[in-house]
């Protein structure tokens, strides 16, 4: 495989991917929070007019349950966790590619090409084993 095959489908490919992946677990993430937060903020303020709203109690009860959805899917799924990791991978890729593409140190000599394809399958390795160690623990978690 050439650099230039390998920069457009192999490490455009990843970027593009954990930036996605990076995005949508920020909007998981805020979405969440945000719902936290509207919940807990209107049950005092609903609670001036207990006398007044019908089935009041049904209200706050739902606004309470989805308070403890809310944070249990975002905790459940490490939103907010997996937000800033692929942010964070999404920002060495680049950071990787750039200087590869400018020619600069490490990049700089006879065998850059392979200096580059080490560094980011070593990357995205890394990323990879993070993740099954982490959904490792996770089944190993739940059937204890």
């Amino acid at each position: 495989m050439k650099d230039v095959e390998y920069l457009s489908e192999r490490l455009e490919g990843q970027i593009k991917w954990y930036s996605r992946k990076s995005r949508r677990n920020k909007s998981f993430y805020i979405s969440s929070r945000l719902v936290e937060i509207f919940s807990a903020v209107i049950i005092p303020f609903l609670s001036g007019f207990s006398d007044k709203v019908p089935y009041f109690e049904w209200g706050v009860a739902i606004l309470g349950v989805l308070i403890a959805i809310s944070a249990a899917a975002s905790s459940l799924f490490n939103s907010h966790e997996n937000w800033i990791k692929y942010r964070n991978i999404t920002e060495q890729l680049k950071n990787v590619k750039y200087l590869y593409v400018t020619g600069v140190e490490p990049y700089n000599s006879d065998d850059k090409f392979s200096k580059l394809v080490t560094k980011v399958e070593s990357l995205i390795s890394k990323e990879n084993t993070y993740w099954a160690n982490a959904h490792k623990k996770n089944i190993t978690n739940k059937s204890s």
